[in-house]
């Protein structure tokens, strides 16, 4: 994918991965801590996180393609190869929420006559779901953000000035 109506398509599809990996991350960590949530969300949690998962190559993609048609860009070089290091946070955003969504149907097809030893019996896996959950949760906000950051500083740098050059109507 190149380009999108004369914009080179990564500009615009960043936009979805920069807002889809930490909702998605919100709603893991909501769903895995709180059950209802979870029972609540529904499908839409593991659906959201396929959106997500499914963005980010694409994303990358575009991305490779723009990165072939810029200069040679150390600042461009670095933001490529931290790019690349997304995907396996979403397959996990992906992996989790499939597995918190299935737990909630679960939990909601036992109902409350469910007895207390099997609530009990879950809870050593319950817990290593939420840790796991806020785990890549945290891990893939961190890395979009710091892919974010280094496409900001390798699209901006020597690309604006820190005093302002127009007139704001401001004549000191």
């Amino acid at each position: 994918m190149g380009l999108v109506n004369g914009l080179p398509a990564h500009v615009l599809l960043v936009h979805f991965v920069v807002v889809l990996v930490p909702l998605t991350a919100l709603a893991l960590t909501v769903g895995a801590i709180l059950p209802r949530a979870a029972q609540r969300i529904g499908v839409v949690l593991p659906l959201l996180a396929l959106i997500t998962l499914a963005s980010v190559p694409l994303t990358t993609g575009a991305g490779e393609w723009l990165e072939e048609h810029v200069g040679d860009d150390a600042l461009v070089r670095r933001h490529a190869e931290l790019g690349d290091g997304l995907l396996p946070w979403a397959l996990g955003l992906f992996v989790l929420s499939a597995v918190v969504w299935w737990a909630g149907r679960r939990t909601a097809a036992a109902g409350p006559a469910a007895s207390g030893g099997t609530r009990w019996a879950a809870l050593p896996v319950r817990a290593a779901a939420v840790v796991l959950s806020l785990v890549v949760a945290a891990g893939a906000v961190v890395d979009v953000y710091r892919i974010g950051d280094s496409g900001a500083k390798a699209a901006w740098h020597g690309g604006f000035s820190k005093n302002a050059t127009g007139t704001d109507g401001d004549s000191r």
